[in-house]
């Protein structure tokens, strides 16, 4: 009876814009295998007529299934259209998502999460019974309704009966009208008027600071709220309020109602009685806070206030460290003009943002592809056992990054999901299992030892959206245990689900002797081993290298093992970047026993301490077990060497005052004379050590240490044959004074293009007239005439003019001064003299 009974597509769209889209699609459907492309604004009423108009148009004994990005939107939409038509849900109209289910064998209708409609095609590409897929809210990119389109391109390319249709309120029409080789179907849409306020929220209480959402810009949210709520004139108008996660929505809704306002959580974590609950209407003003949940597809009855915290959360995957976790960051100008929206879909509205209008401009345009961002661990799975592990012809809307899909890649043969030959068997069974693939190899493995209820049971608390308290996985499990609606029913469904995913077990395991909590670590090790901590300093050292700290008041504090399930990028006091969110404890044993591909030995060889040592060490991933000093391998140490010069440069070494000295002599030569006098800047120096530093990286190889090598005699290797017997005439370390003294050169530094100095007392340079020169008469020696005190009285590099004048007025100032030292009128004619005149020398 119910696939005979006709959708009143007239009843069904009374009152919606989107009616008017009856008539294109019947246009643009109505050959098998036709594709079109939906843009309608929010609130048009797309969600409710376009599958129905479709299932009329692929007529009587075929299925329409039509996709959404949420699980509540899933429910919720069936809901209404079931309700439309008159029908119970499921008999008519129903939907699957997972772990639920409201459908009967005849229904016309099914609506289901981008998820799971993947992991059907998966296990059967051709899609028996389905004559069309609607795929709704695209715009969202969802990694899932990315892989959606993707694979249904092919699958149309197949099954040429198969008609597609595209749906969004914020469609880029013509560039997936290209991708889907489509036609547009549009419809115009005389917005409600909506009045657009702006409350940015006071200087002492910013958005977000280091730990994410602040307590003073959630106040400021349940504020402006409160207020603008009690203005509303109309008793029946209802508020819908957007922050970005479920501690923001508890939050404001505490708020509220501490004020005496009626206020309903609206998440993905509900059930579906609460939801139902929240949107059913209810004929009185009320406020609604949501996650992005409620920005499409859901109908939440009677907005007319709109309050947008301007915030939302994205999946962000440190690749580097393996951290998938979501963040929060500013919403997109897109999601933010789709919220407001929802103020004036059934009359004029106002929407308030909690954000000055001059940082409008700063928001991005739209938001950031999911594909850009998150773990494609999964996705790299489903590219697989689809047959295109690279993606090639494959017509997603964007192409994964190269880097993120080779990491994945990386993750899915440590699980032994991949191998060179492509997909293995065990990863066409993980594709089967709707779990991240690490959790469904745990599931697999431990099915085996605990059983599939008791895998199956830790599975999905990992899998659920509940937040363990204080980090504590154990404590976790127990409260969903102990909760009987809820999570704690959602949990069950998903773990008898999942337990019916693996065979049952003959006999029994060698875990059934173990605690939950022992079996719990167990399992989280086995999914997340390099992830293994082991207690260091004030924090937690993980297998993987990451240093991570516990949240304060943790009853996770002092455990020396920890199997984490879920650690995350952070601003912490350690200096470490990541706090762990889940984790249990472990003892060492099952630890090294889960993770034993990540056990191995090594030798350590590293420069410490000035010198070359090493030490073998046996090494869960990056945490060292167990450690003894050795000597160190002679190719390690030089290439530790090597390495160690690469890094630092010369520093590393010591330069002594004669190969200092040396080295300033050849780096003027070469700045003044040219080739061949050789470069010797710590670049130069660095290119050619082949040259004239092979016995000393050998000493240094052999443990001896950096500060114990002298550089002269390696520097003089350097020395350009046979010129080099001209050094001392070019480069003279010292230069002869009229007393007969020998005066030493101050060469200038490496680099600094400056004049040798000679620090003379004047008295020792009676006589002389010519200043200095050398380097073959092309560089003046820069002299600093010193005072009996040897303080500077005059430098100059024109001695002859400084005789001529400015040494009167020394002359006149010194003699006072220092009377038992010869000031004569006449320098050039004087004697010169090191000492005193009484002295005579």
């Amino acid at each position: 009876m119910p696939q005979d009974t006709p959708f009143d597509l007239v009843r069904i769209g009374r009152g919606l814009p989107a009616a008017g889209l009856v008539g294109q699609l019947g246009a643009s459907l109505a050959e098998p295998g036709s594709r079109a492309v939906v843009a309608a604004p929010p609130g048009s009423g797309k969600t409710t007529v376009v599958p129905p108009a479709v299932a009329e148009l692929v007529g009587a004994g075929s299925r329409v299934v039509v996709t959404q990005p949420r699980r509540v939107a899933t429910r919720a939409a069936a809901a209404r259209l079931a309700e439309l038509t008159g029908t119970p849900l499921g008999e008519l109209v129903g939907y699957s998502v997972r772990g639920e289910r409201k459908l009967e064998r005849g229904a016309r209708i099914e609506f289901v999460t981008a998820g799971l409609l993947v992991r059907r095609l998966l296990a059967d590409p051709e899609l028996p019974g389905v004559a069309a897929v609607v795929l709704d809210e695209v715009h969202e990119r969802s990694l899932d309704g990315d892989l959606a389109v993707g694979l249904l391109g092919e699958v149309a390319q197949l099954r040429d009966d198969l008609r597609l249709v595209a749906m969004s309120a914020t469609l880029d029409a013509e560039r997936w009208a290209t991708l889907l080789d489509a036609e547009v179907c549009e419809v115009e849409v005389a917005p409600h008027p909506l009045e657009v306020r702006w409350a940015p929220p006071p200087r002492d209480a910013p958005a977000l600071d280091a730990r994410g959402v602040t307590r003073g810009f959630l106040d400021h949210v349940t504020r402006v709220t409160a207020d603008a709520f009690s203005a509303l004139t109309d008793p029946a108008a209802s508020a819908l309020v957007f922050v970005p996660g479920g501690r923001e929505v508890d939050a404001v809704v505490t708020g509220l109602r501490a004020r005496g306002m009626d206020a309903a959580p609206l998440t993905g974590s509900l059930s579906l009685a609460e939801q139902q609950r929240v949107l059913r209407p209810t004929g009185r003003g009320r406020v609604i806070v949501a996650t992005s949940i409620a920005e499409t597809s859901l109908t939440v009855p009677d907005v007319r206030l709109v309050v947008d915290s301007g915030l939302a959360r994205e999946p962000r995957v440190d690749l580097a460290r393996d951290m998938p976790q979501l963040v929060t960051v500013s919403v997109s100008r897109a999601a933010a003009t789709q919220r407001a929206g929802r103020a004036a879909r059934v009359g004029p509205g106002t929407a308030i943002r909690c954000l000055a209008e001059l940082d409008w401009a700063r928001l991005p345009r739209e938001a950031t592809p999911e594909i850009e961002t998150a773990d494609l661990a999964p996705m790299a799975l489903t590219l697989a056992a689809w047959g295109t592990p690279d993606r090639a012809d494959l017509p997603l809307p964007e192409a994964p990054p190269a880097a993120a899909l080779r990491r994945a890649q990386t993750t899915l043969r440590s699980l032994g999901a991949l191998d060179d030959r492509g997909i293995t068997p065990l990863g066409r069974r993980l594709a089967t299992i709707p779990a991240h693939p690490r959790i469904a190899r745990a599931l697999v493995d431990s099915a085996r030892d605990l059983g599939p209820r008791r895998a199956a049971e830790y599975a999905a608390a990992l899998e659920s959206d509940r937040r363990a308290p204080g980090a504590d996985l154990a404590k976790l499990l127990r409260d969903l245990r102990a909760e009987h609606g809820g999570a704690g029913a959602r949990w069950r469904a998903d773990a008898k689900r999942l337990a019916s995913l693996v065979p049952e077990r003959t006999g029994a395991g060698a875990g059934d002797r173990m605690s939950d909590d022992a079996g719990l670590a167990q399992f989280v090790a086995l999914a997340y081993p390099e992830r293994l901590a082991r207690a260091r300093g004030g924090g937690y050292q993980l297998a993987s290298g990451t240093g991570a700290t516990i949240p304060p008041g943790s009853p996770l504090a002092g455990q020396p093992w920890l199997a984490v399930a879920e650690v995350a990028r952070a601003t912490t006091r350690d200096g470490s970047g990541a706090v762990i969110r889940q984790a249990i404890p472990i003892d060492e044993a099952t630890a090294l026993a889960a993770a034993e591909t990540l056990l191995h030995e090594e030798v350590d060889t590293r420069w410490e301490g000035g010198r070359v040592r090493a030490s073998h060490r046996e090494l869960l991933g990056a945490i060292v077990l167990r450690e003894s000093p050795q000597r160190p391998d002679e190719a390690a140490a030089r290439d530790c060497v090597a390495r160690e010069i690469a890094r630092t440069g010369l520093g590393m070494l010591t330069w002594r005052d004669a190969a200092a000295r040396l080295r300033r002599r050849l780096a003027l030569l070469h700045r003044v004379l040219g080739a061949p006098w050789p470069d010797v800047d710590d670049r130069a120096l660095l290119a050619r050590l082949d040259e004239w530093f092979v016995p000393e990286l050998d000493r240094l190889a052999g443990g001896t240490a950096a500060s114990a090598i002298d550089l002269l005699d390696p520097l003089r290797r350097l020395l350009p044959w046979p010129e080099a017997g001209r050094l001392d005439e070019l480069a003279p370390e010292s230069l002869e004074v009229p007393t007969g003294s020998r005066v030493q050169l101050q060469y200038p530094e490496v680099g600094d293009d400056g004049p040798p100095v000679l620090a003379v007392k004047l008295q020792e340079c009676f006589g002389l007239v010519e200043t200095p020169r050398i380097a073959e008469g092309r560089v003046p020696v820069l002299l600093h005439l010193l005072s009996p005190a040897r303080r500077p009285l005059a430098v100059t590099d024109d001695l002859a003019s400084f005789w001529a004048g400015p040494y009167a007025q020394v002359r006149a100032e010194m003699r006072g001064r220092y009377p038992k030292h010869p000031w004569p009128d006449d320098p050039l004619t004087a004697l010169p003299m090191r000492g005193t005149k009484r002295s005579g020398r």
